[in-house]
């Protein structure tokens, strides 16, 4: 199947106390480039995030959106910092002491001091994070991988109609081109015939004339060519898979035949069917740049 680079796919999921959002969505770029937007407390993450889009992506430029919420009564404790008070209150004594001022100290303004008491998150079960969060990424990328076949079947069918008209052009050229030489050989041989009058025409010098304007405009390697790009074009569409790459370069190769066939011609018709052949390949190659 082909597939597009466009695609959006998006999942929430909420399991226990923790909710996670995943959001996807990709434009089309030269190689696979991802950028994830998460909390921090996800970073740990990143990694096996990467890795595990990489079974699902292999172009594009992604774009992850990630939330996560914890509904838990209680995510932190408080902890005691026995060391820090006693400091704090060693100096108050001594403070006491060295000003002769009343000895006050309570508990109370005592615990309000910097680190006597901290609050600190309870750690999270990461295995069970990921498992949760893998979940919601997995949903999310089968969606957006839907969303982005589902585009890339409109494309292949639009692309092999495209293909279809760009034969046309080239059989056209395939049958017209004999009928060029024709008229030209004609053309020279009433020329001829009238500068010379009665004279006799040198069938022989007429003919090495032809022969060197048919070698001029000789375009059937080109037309070959052409054809054979236009057929593996469609054989490489109708298979399916990752094409986008050689899909362009092939397209290149067919818009450099028709510019040679364009640069050949001496034929006003054949020149039209050229020029048309050319706004189609560069129609079809816009197109493919969006292909896997």
């Amino acid at each position: 199947m082909i597939k597009s680079m466009t695609g959006f796919g998006r999942c929430e999921l909420m399991e226990g106390n923790r909710k996670f959002t995943v959001e996807m969505k990709s434009v089309n770029h030269r190689y696979l480039d991802v950028n994830i937007k998460m909390p921090k407390k996800l970073n740990f993450f990143e990694s096996s995030i990467r890795n595990e889009l990489k079974n699902y992506i292999q172009r594009g430029k992604v774009d992850i959106f990630i939330s996560y919420e914890d509904f838990s009564e209680s995510t932190g404790c408080v902890k005691y910092n026995k060391e820090i008070a006693t400091e704090y209150f060693n100096y108050l004594k001594q403070m006491a002491a060295d000003f002769n001022l009343d000895d006050d100290i309570r508990v109370s303004a005592l615990a309000r001091y910097p680190e006597v008491f901290t609050l600190e998150e309870q750690e999270e079960d990461t295995d069970e994070m990921w498992k949760e969060l893998d979940k919601a990424l997995k949903q999310a990328a089968q969606g957006f991988v839907e969303t982005r076949i589902k585009e890339g079947e409109n494309l292949k069918n639009d692309l092999i109609a495209k293909l279809d008209g760009m034969m046309e052009h080239v059989t056209f050229i395939t049958e017209r081109s004999p009928e060029i030489i024709a008229e030209y050989k004609q053309k020279l041989y009433d020329k001829v015939q009238d500068l010379l009058k009665d004279a006799q025409v040198d069938d022989n010098r007429l003919l090495m004339e032809v022969t060197i304007f048919a070698d001029k405009v000789c375009v059937d390697e080109e037309l070959v060519r052409l054809t054979s790009h236009i057929e593996a074009t469609k054989a490489a569409l109708i298979e399916g898979g990752s094409v986008g790459r050689k899909l362009d370069f092939i397209a290149q190769e067919m818009n450099r035949e028709a510019n040679t066939i364009l640069s050949k011609t001496t034929d006003l018709e054949v020149s039209a069917h050229a020029i048309d052949l050319k706004t189609e390949i560069e129609k079809v190659r816009e197109q493919i740049q969006n292909i896997e």
